[in-house]
């Protein structure tokens, strides 16, 4: 491949966070400086020869006219012109990187009717998209599926709404994940009811956890729309404040709410044992 290709834009050389070039590798940068230097090197030696001053006048002439050439124009240009080529190995690596699989968390709420998890698996497949795990909660009118997908990295969180909608999805929702989402769910929640079982008042993180939701203030004044919407639950404690969690756009399940609810049991069970005389 020629080293005369197209540059690619800035905005595709530079890094998104602190918004420099890779550093190109040394044999590249090496052989950039030679095509940089070599030509000006042959200049100033060619003009220089046929003058008649002295051999010492003649060295420090070639050392500083050739540096300062180098240093100021020829490099700069050179870096500018060979920039795609410079850079090649870590484009490629970004690349890569960015077609790697993503992995995404989905929820979406389907018919209580046979086949309509099928339904949802083919479009997803339709666009390479893989179903690593699958959890069912049954509500009114449906079931609400949490997915945790395994995605090409080419991807956008468009293109999985998308899938989901087509494949008879309703209130969809996708955030990018981790590799811990693929946690076993039980495993998960008997961790969580271990730690509250060992100091309850980590129940307000357990179960914030737990719901993947947010804990807010009880006596924080929330919309009326939340409360409809069933984006917000209160569970009792042993205190005197509820635990207030919220979950904006993603309403809580019966099943989620009962989670809550035992987990908030345990705690209780758990201080009125270390309280009671």
């Amino acid at each position: 491949m020629s080293i005369f290709t197209h540059t690619p834009p800035p905005s595709e050389l530079a890094c998104d966070v602190c918004g420099r070039y890779p550093e190109p590798t040394k044999l590249r940068l090496m052989l950039a400086s030679v095509a940089a230097t070599l030509p000006i090197e042959l200049g100033a030696n060619a003009l220089l020869v046929g003058t008649h001053w002295p051999l010492a006048v003649q060295v420090v002439l070639l050392a500083v006219v050739s540096t300062a050439l180098v240093i100021w124009v020829a490099e700069p240009g050179v870096r500018r012109l060979f920039r795609s080529w410079l850079h090649a190995p870590a484009l490629r690596r970004r690349r890569e990187l960015g077609l790697a699989p993503a992995l995404w968390r989905a929820r979406a709420t389907l018919a209580d009717t046979p086949g309509a998890l099928e339904h949802l698996t083919h479009a997803l497949a339709g666009l390479g998209v893989n179903i690593l795990s699958i959890q069912a909660q049954p509500v009114r009118g449906g079931v609400v599926d949490e997915l945790v997908l395994s995605a090409p990295g080419g991807l956008t969180e468009a293109d999985l709404l998308d899938a989901l909608a087509d494949g008879g999805g309703a209130g969809t929702r996708v955030w990018p994940t981790t590799p811990l989402a693929l946690a076993d769910a039980p495993t998960r929640a008997l961790s969580l009811a271990a730690q509250v079982a060992a100091a309850p008042a980590e129940l307000p993180y357990a179960a914030a956890e737990l719901l993947s939701a947010q804990r807010v203030p009880a006596e924080k004044a929330l919309p009326d729309a939340w409360h409809a919407a069933r984006t917000v639950l209160k569970v009792p404690t042993p205190w005197d404040a509820p635990l207030v969690l919220i979950r904006p756009g993603v309403p809580f399940t019966p099943a989620e709410e009962a989670r809550a609810a035992r987990l908030a049991e345990l705690a209780e069970v758990v201080e009125r044992q270390r309280t009671a005389p």
